[in-house]
């Protein structure tokens, strides 16, 4: 049995009798990781057939997570996952890539030919911005809404395979069990051997558990002060 009290399709009915048609739930994973990329899910649900199980991802287990994840994909009648990389995060800032991000999980979706008129966000943020005509912020939408919570499944798995491919080739730092998130074996890990190349370099992190001059954190482009010219 899934932990916890099972979301619903309230928010999603109230959007729909305030005459929106297509309402697409929207989660985020990712943004408090030290490596790795920033991931949006978005869900299109139908109106009738559900899925037994969906929760937010955060209170399922990685095992859960994985079953639930191809059914949940077939259950939506429109899906997509939208990332920013590292690079992006470090060069952006994580405001903008998480508005990158989010574009691009609804491009996917309208890729599949269906028009979203109004999302629901977890949280106070209007990440969204203009990509969705109504955008519904909700405090724990990822726990009570069901289009979001399935979001957050599809959006964490995406995100969770991709770090432990990166696992295979970046070994030392142990992301298929952390997935880029602090702990105790990542902190050591970047003591012993520095960044990997999917580490987010601009992070204050870099100051803390990289020890190397050699290896600084790095002051992105939008953040350097211009040298001031000399007056004569």
């Amino acid at each position: 049995m899934a932990p916890g009290r099972a979301p619903t399709r309230r928010i999603e009915k109230e959007l729909w009798a305030d005459g929106h048609q297509v309402v697409v739930g929207i989660d985020e994973v990712g943004r408090g990781a030290w490596a790795g990329p920033l991931t949006v899910g978005a869900a299109v649900l139908p109106t009738d057939k559900r899925v037994l199980g969906v929760r937010d991802s955060k209170v399922l287990t990685e095992a859960a997570r994985e079953q639930l994840f191809e059914r949940v994909a077939g259950w939506c009648l429109a899906w997509g996952v939208g990332s920013a990389s590292q690079v992006e995060c470090d060069e952006l800032g994580m405001a903008d890539a998480q508005r990158l991000a989010a574009r691009r999980a609804i491009e996917a979706v309208r890729a599949q030919g269906v028009q979203p008129d109004a999302a629901v966000v977890d949280g106070k943020w209007n990440f969204v911005g203009d990509t969705v005509a109504h955008v519904e912020m909700r405090v724990k939408a990822d726990r009570d809404c069901l289009s979001v919570a399935a979001a957050s499944i599809l959006a964490k798995v995406t995100r969770d395979r991709e770090m432990r491919d990166h696992a295979v080739h970046y070994p030392h730092w142990s992301f298929d069990t952390n997935k880029g998130y602090p702990c105790p074996v990542h902190k050591t890990a970047l003591q012993g051997y520095g960044p990997s190349a999917i580490h987010r370099r601009t992070w204050v992190f870099m100051d803390h558990y990289v020890p190397w001059s050699g290896v600084p954190r790095v002051v992105p482009a939008r953040l350097a002060v211009p040298e001031q010219t000399a007056l004569f």
